[in-house]
């Protein structure tokens, strides 16, 4: 195996993070631009010269949010696969595959077409997203973890970079030419990824590989299933849930939030079975990183109304007009992104500065205030929402600026920019070494679980109205983040000093 401190460098770090960089730029252009049209191309009406599926804003925005978070729950079995079988580096691959075929069908005009295309996209992305952010973290050596910290920060400007662009190129072609030409054009983004990283295997061959413990030979691991039904904590947690889930099923009568919550059941066993395969400080750790993934669901659940609800909101109740030119509603969604490129150097440095101040600046703590600033971002949209004025009918006949929804995604974007690269960052310093990818699958079925409550809250917004969920959006992100602030301590204390060095190296 490449020593980690011999790797070819460029600007200091290593090249393979910059191949992993332009990959994970295309795949989400192809991704974000492809969400940025979707509800958008669904709710748009059957005929006319550039016809959708005619849906209402709650079915699609429903939709949404099942399919958002299927994408993102996939990283599960997307982390098994690479931890079990075949590790981090061949599952990219094979995840690269499915967004290719996926977005690809996207681009066809047929029902069966879009529905396939976005199975193999959930597919795609579970096996790619999870692994190539734990490549990253394998780039560097354990102890050097500003330098990591650093690296997350570059590969997260990469995902803004590609966000960002397809916004605007996507969503452009998306809703004043084609909504399947929008399709390919993401499509033919995810091809660009898969040429990098096929190219670039040179400089990322020594990461990414299947990892075999001595302690822990393939065929001595756990078997993730069969071993929820062999101790007390992983059965309670496991029946707990599940009955949660049978309890939806006869008392509410969703069988869809049942079979959710059994599947939940499911991951809950697993991760019970993870902590119990770890000795004392691997469990403790485990446990603090499981916790995290609390605020985690809250975070996603609030700031991923901008692709649902906002975007929705944006094309039907706010003012696009500047002059003659009608601004697309999609470019609002490379608002967040074109943000972050600005603001990523400027936050990173604040942190730097409040933390030679000898302030706190622990990973938790970024999230928790991130999770604030974040939830205040929604009082600019309850604010525009006092703006809107509806006739008897239901039509819209008076609208918001577009100020105040540049204003929101500015506060999420500062929010964002404190809690996510520093939670990716955060889980590759407590994972244990041979449960890396699959950490990294619940970090992103947390943030699927997230965007299922954005897409329920933004279908109850037809029912309670646009004011009454942002402004209780607001105030719960405010609440959350507040009680895990005064619970910081312990926390921190279960980590082990996971995080010293990031002091002993930062002055």
């Amino acid at each position: 195996m490449k020593n980690l401190e011999d790797q070819p460098q460029l600007f200091g770090h290593p090249i393979g993070l910059f191949i992993l960089f332009l990959t994970e730029m295309w795949e989400r252009f192809s991704y974000y631009g492809m969400r940025a049209i979707l509800v958008l191309f669904l709710v748009a009406q059957t005929q006319g010269d550039n016809p959708g599926f005619g849906w209402t804003n709650a079915e699609a925005i429903n939709l949404y949010g099942w399919y958002t978070m299927f994408v993102y729950v996939a990283s599960i079995p997307g982390g098994i696969l690479a931890d079990r079988f075949i590790g981090q580096r061949k599952s990219v691959m094979v995840g690269g595959i499915l967004l290719c075929l996926g977005h690809g069908i996207l681009a066809f005009e047929a029902v069966w077409a879009f529905y396939a295309g976005l199975v193999l996209i959930v597919l795609g992305v579970g096996a790619l997203k999870p692994n190539i952010s734990t490549m990253v973290g394998g780039l560097y050596p354990k102890n050097d973890h500003n330098k990591r910290d650093m690296g997350f920060y570059i590969f997260y400007m990469g995902i803004n970079l590609g966000a960002a662009a397809s916004a605007l190129l996507v969503g452009y072609v998306g809703e004043k030419i084609g909504w399947h030409y929008g399709f390919g054009l993401a499509g033919i983004g995810m091809f660009l990824g898969q040429l990098t990283y096929l190219w670039g295997q040179k400089y990322i061959s020594h990461v990414g590989n299947l990892v075999v413990e001595e302690k822990t030979s393939v065929e001595n691991r756990p078997n993730l299933i069969m071993d929820i039904f062999k101790h007390t904590n992983s059965i309670i947690g496991f029946v707990i849930t599940a009955l949660i889930g049978l309890a939806i099923y006869l008392f509410a009568g969703s069988w869809s939030y049942g079979l959710l919550m059994l599947g939940i059941a499911f991951a809950v066993g697993i991760g019970i079975v993870i902590y119990n395969d770890g000795d004392k400080v691997e469990k403790d750790r485990i446990l603090v990183t499981y916790l995290s993934f609390l605020i985690i669901i809250v975070f996603w659940g609030a700031f991923e109304q901008a692709g649902g609800l906002m975007n929705v909101y944006a094309s039907q109740k706010t003012d696009l007009s500047i002059g003659s030119f009608e601004v697309p509603a999609s470019w609002f969604q490379s608002v967040n992104a074109i943000f972050i490129l600005v603001f990523a150097t400027l936050v990173g440095a604040f942190w730097i500065y409040w933390h030679n101040r000898g302030k706190e600046s622990s990973s938790l703590f970024k999230m928790a205030i991130g999770v604030i600033i974040m939830g205040w971002g929604f009082f600019f949209m309850s604010k525009a929402s006092t703006e809107v004025e509806m006739n008897a009918v239901g039509e819209v006949v008076a609208k918001s600026g577009m100020y105040w929804l540049v204003l929101a995604y500015l506060f999420h974007t500062i929010g964002e920019l404190c809690a996510s690269p520093v939670a990716l960052s955060f889980i590759t310093k407590l994972a244990p070494e041979r449960w890396m990818a699959f950490m990294m699958g619940a970090y992103f079925a947390s943030t699927g679980l997230g965007n299922k409550v954005a897409g329920l809250l933004g279908s109850w917004s037809e029912t309670v109205g646009d004011f009454n969920i942002f402004t209780g959006i607001a105030i719960f992100c405010t609440i959350i983040g507040i009680l895990f602030i005064m619970i910081l301590k312990p926390l921190k204390r279960l980590t082990h000093g996971a995080e010293d060095l990031v002091t002993e190296t930062a002055h």
